[in-house]
């Protein structure tokens, strides 16, 4: 009966989740209806919730204040979850701050870390434009993924944009150049997304799809966005190709090169609305 009634619990709780991951929380619906017409923005973008005015102080004592992993959703929405989580098809980007330890040996200590920080500002916002769950700022790397219940239904495309939106928001593409050097990578498919953790839970996704996301940021020179075949081809369809032999993996994987300032890229994608992409 134990293990029956665990394994039903499990269910539950599964399925909890991937409805917040695939079509946002639907245990907050009735809630999202009362606080759309509550004034004050931003928004949590899955309930609704205000975090500014009034409404947005009152209910954050009630756990409704932004979460520390996109402050986008609130602790509701993202951390107050229980542990576990759900197998969704998710989009996963990697950037890594190219020559960090030469930068570090010739800045010192202080100055390195106004740039790390002024790199992590740039990151937040270059990110969170696209709706993504910033999952890691660590050290010289940043890691974030996209779902359609919190991203949208074009969360793969999104993905690929934020990831153009960061080397932009470095400099790329500008008259001055990048003011740091960043090479960046997007693969799409499978995770398992969820609070993750005992004593320490963490809102993150895990699964082959992020390691090869991570092993393939580490093909990507400074100015680049790898993205693997099938992502976002729409919107890499005039980009040139590189096949990526990853560390650990037997078969090799194709991926798109973009970078900034292709007139045929950005062409191409107007097509769906997009300004923000370009490829070389």
């Amino acid at each position: 009966m134990t293990t029956d009634a665990g394994s039903s619990h499990e269910a539950a709780t599964s399925e909890q989740w991937r409805t917040l991951l695939t079509e946002g929380h639907a245990a907050l619906v009735r809630a999202r209806r009362v606080f759309r017409h509550l004034p004050a923005e931003p928004r949590c973008k899955v309930c609704s919730n205000p975090f500014g005015g009034v409404a947005g102080h009152v209910l954050a004592a009630a756990g409704f204040s932004p979460s520390r992993k996109n402050p986008n959703l609130c602790t509701r929405c993202c951390d107050a979850l229980p542990a576990g989580g759900a197998e969704v098809d998710v989009a996963v980007l990697f950037a890594d701050v190219r020559g960090s330890t030469a930068l570090a040996e010739r800045a010192g200590a202080k100055d390195f870390a106004a740039v790390l920080n002024r790199f992590y500002f740039a990151a937040t916002g270059a990110l969170l434009r696209y709706d993504a769950v910033i999952d890691k700022l660590i050290g010289d790397e940043v890691m974030a993924f996209f779902v359609s219940g919190i991203s949208g239904v074009e969360y793969r495309r999104r993905a690929v944009e934020a990831g153009l939106g960061l080397l932009r928001a470095v400099g790329y593409g500008s008259s001055e150049g990048p003011w740091i050097e960043l090479g960046a990578a997007v693969n799409a498919g499978l995770a398992y997304v969820g609070n993750i953790g005992t004593a320490v839970v963490d809102f993150t996704a895990l699964g082959d799809t992020v390691n090869v996301a991570a092993r393939m940021q580490q093909h990507a020179a400074g100015g680049e966005l790898l993205v693997a075949e099938g992502v976002a081809d729409d919107i890499a369809a005039h980009a040139p190709r590189r096949t990526l032999q990853l560390r650990g993996r037997e078969q090799p994987i194709d991926a798109a090169v973009l970078t900034q300032g292709s007139k045929s890229f950005t062409q191409n994608v107007a097509k769906g609305g997009s300004h923000d992409a370009d490829c070389r």
